[in-house]
Formats: structure tokens, C-alpha cells, sequence
């Protein structure tokens, strides 16, 4: 891969921020967010920086996502997220990042996380703008940036400065398009692992208990 210091001829480099309409850190939280609401609650569901795996917001157990009742949620209205926006860890595990679908757009999200929204009609794709952050080039970027302290941490200004190389639009495109096809199968193989525990799970009390007998 072309590293941050190396062009491959046709390509340019921007700084993160010139890419984006928006590079926003998760809101503060009150004492009534930490109260262990859930969605058997109601209430605005939240990202957590642990669903970020795969390049995707992964959901373990839908009744355990954490939510903000509605009242206060509808003051929250600018950290929600949508399509095509790309949520990254900005503290502790500095650097993971997933691509937004429509299953989780309108959703809120956690302080320890920022939000990247790709500039409408801009000269960056999401699918391409998410596989480039995770790439080793940027990765190693980040990782020489994070503040040394006792937890880890990146500042938005910081982020911003990140420089992001950019292939001509359809090389752009093409790339994007082949590696978020990995992640959606990379996806696949997570929820079938998911299920599978379940299953295991429920199969070994139904045994142990006696309510299933093995087959012989």
C-alpha cells in the first residue's frame, strides 16, 4: 500500500478534515445517562465503542444496548447518526472505526467515540474513507499521535490533520466497493458465530438438564 509519505502518480493527499462536513465527539453525559437504561426501557438507542468491530456497528444482545430517554434524547438530535457516517474510538482502543448502515441511523452515540460525516458530493466515498482509516498506513498514524496518558486519547483537532491519500474516482471506487464486500461476508461470519454460541449455549442447559437426550 502506498504509505503517507509516497504518492502513486494521479493521486493527491487531503487532510481529514477538509473531507468532512463534520468531525463531532459523542455528547457529554448527565447522571439520568448512566442509570443502565436499556431498550426494554424505550428510549434512543446508543453506540458503544465495543460494537465496533469489522469495520461495522455489531450488536451482541439487542435487549442490553444502552438508551437515553426520549426527552433528553430530542436535545441530542445533532449526535445522532446516519448513512454513510463513519464512528471511530477516540479513547482507551484509539483507532477502530465503522461505516454506518441504515439499521443503526438515527442512533446516538458514546462520548468515547467521534463521528465523521463525509461531505455531501464530496471527492471521498465512505466505504473508501472507513478502509483507509483502518489501513495499517493510518492506523500507525493514529497510534503515533495518542496523547501518552494513563488512558489513551486522540483529539479532534488531531484527527483532523490526519492526511488521507485519494486514488483517481474510480480507483477510489473500485477499492471501496471490493473491501466493504469483505466486510459485509466478514459480518456474515460474525452472526453466524453469534447464533451458533446461542445455540451451543441453550442446546448444553437443555442437555444437562435432562429436557434433550444426545443421539445416540
Amino acid at each position: 500500500m502506498t504509505t503517507l509519505d509516497e504518492l502513486t502518480p494521479g493521486w493527491s493527499r487531503r487532510p481529514l478534515r477538509e473531507l468532512c462536513a463534520s468531525i463531532q465527539a459523542g455528547p457529554g453525559q448527565r447522571a439520568e445517562d448512566k442509570k443502565g437504561r436499556t431498550q426494554a426501557d424505550e428510549g434512543s438507542p446508543v453506540v458503544l465503542p465495543r460494537d465496533l468491530r469489522g469495520r461495522r456497528i455489531v450488536i451482541e444482545k439487542a435487549a442490553a444496548v444502552p438508551t437515553i430517554p426520549w426527552e433528553r434524547a430530542r436535545t441530542l438530535v445533532k449526535y445522532q447518526v446516519a448513512e454513510g457516517d463513519i464512528l471511530l474510538t477516540r479513547t482507551g482502543t484509539v483507532g477502530r472505526c465503522a461505516l454506518v448502515t441504515q439499521e443503526h441511523a438515527g442512533w446516538l452515540f458514546h462520548p468515547n467515540l467521534v463521528r465523521l460525516r463525509p461531505t455531501e458530493a464530496g471527492p471521498v466515498t465512505a466505504a473508501y474513507l472507513v478502509a483507509y482509516l483502518s489501513a495499517t498506513a493510518a492506523q500507525d498514524w493514529i497510534r503515533t499521535r495518542v496523547a501518552g496518558s494513563v488512558i489513551p486519547s486522540l483529539s479532534i483537532r488531531t484527527l483532523g490533520e490526519l492526511p488521507v491519500i485519494l486514488p483517481p474516482d474510480d480507483e477510489q471506487a473500485a477499492i471501496g466497493a471490493t473491501l466493504a464486500a469483505l466486510d459485509d461476508k466478514i459480518q456474515a461470519h460474525i452472526e453466524i458465530a453469534r447464533v451458533t454460541r446461542e445455540y451451543r449455549s441453550e442446546l448444553a442447559d437443555a442437555l444437562m438438564n435432562g429436557i434433550l437426550s444426545p443421539e445416540p
